[in-house]
């Protein structure tokens, strides 16, 4: 158990980092949050990280704008359909899907890296997940054991002043179940979250791409409907 620690927590406003957040409280972290407006076409998590960011009381919470559309190549920032699945069909296995954004956790975990520097924090959490995941090579714990590695080459606080920067990853091995589960009993409201990756011009979930057939699968297991959904 940390006390009062800072601690920088990728927030996009979704169910997993919302999750993320409220354990980096309960370890007893105090929170500052990184969200980004990447060129994304469901940015309107944004406005679902900044209702978790005010329940939590973050005590600072960045917004970075970069625009990853320059680059395309993923159907969240190009002009690719996000797929969609048919009722009572699972995402593919295998192949990694075209909603993998090129390089984004290595993008997203460099600007945290410089955030937590600033603020003299040695503490990272995001809320990747090895088992209900979509493909995405960085979500894999092998990656983010390397990514911590050269965090801990690159930077003035550890190299010089002997801080060793931890990134954490509390949702790695849990199924999408267990980390409702685990954010319920923290108190977390998810009808705050937004996790559509093809929300409506209103800002409603699709119900058919990967994220939410995932998210719904979750709720599902424990025989609870989403209050997202109304």
């Amino acid at each position: 158990m940390s006390s009062g620690k800072p601690a920088v927590v990728l927030l996009s406003g979704g169910l997993d980092s919302t999750t993320t957040l409220a354990i980096a409280k309960e370890r007893g972290f105090e929170l500052y949050a990184l969200s980004f407006r990447y060129g994304q076409r469901h940015a309107v998590e944004l406005e679902a990280a900044s209702r978790v960011a005010a329940a939590f009381g973050v005590k600072r919470r960045e917004v970075v704008d970069i625009d990853l559309r320059v680059f395309g190549g993923s159907a969240l920032t190009d002009d690719i359909d996000v797929p969609h699945l048919s009722h009572g069909e699972a995402p593919r296995t295998g192949a990694i899907p075209v909603t993998y954004v090129p390089a984004r956790n290595t993008i997203f975990l460099s600007f945290a890296l410089g955030f937590a520097e600033t603020i003299g924090s040695t503490d990272i959490f995001l809320g990747v997940n090895a088992l209900d995941y979509s493909g995405y090579p960085d979500c894999r714990p092998e990656y983010l054991r390397a990514y911590e590695e050269v965090a801990n080459l690159a930077t003035k606080a550890a190299v010089e002043d002997g801080g060793r920067l931890s990134i954490h990853a509390p949702l790695i091995a849990m199924s999408k179940a267990q980390i409702i589960a685990a954010g319920m009993a923290l108190g977390v409201d998810y009808a705050m979250t937004h996790s559509c990756y093809d929300p409506d011009e209103n800002g409603r979930a699709c119900r058919s791409c990967d994220s939410c057939y995932l998210r719904a699968k979750g709720f599902s297991e424990l025989g609870l409907a989403d209050p997202a959904l109304g």
